[in-house]
């Protein structure tokens, strides 16, 4: 299964994935794609967002069940914690811990 959530991106963006998965709410999608098709979504998505934000939810081997992808900025943002993918929250705390977690760049290779 695969969910995708999109936020401040343009209509026909929004319109492409609607070929491919139900949008369930705005901005919400969700499907059953290969892994090519999800890769090749996301790869659209963020190459037409825009500035805007965009977050994949998919299923995988990993000890969670399921993995995550984001791009865009906004204040929230993946960290890795002992091979757990985490959403944190960018706030003065963050800024004084986020040396503890691994970088975004080294989430995508998980």
């Amino acid at each position: 299964m695969l969910v995708m959530t999109l936020e401040r991106v343009p209509p026909s963006l929004r319109g492409e994935l609607t070929r491919w998965l139900i949008e369930v709410q705005t901005g919400v999608y969700v499907g059953t794609v290969s892994a090519t098709v999800r890769d090749l979504l996301w790869d659209k998505v963020v190459q037409h967002a825009r500035g805007g934000r965009c977050t994949q939810l998919y299923r995988s081997n990993s000890e969670q069940g399921f993995a995550v992808r984001m791009h865009g900025e906004g204040r929230r943002t993946l960290v890795d914690l002992e091979g757990y993918q985490l959403v944190a929250v960018k706030d003065a705390r963050y800024e004084t811990l986020k040396g503890n977690f691994a970088p975004p760049e080294e989430l995508e290779t998980l």
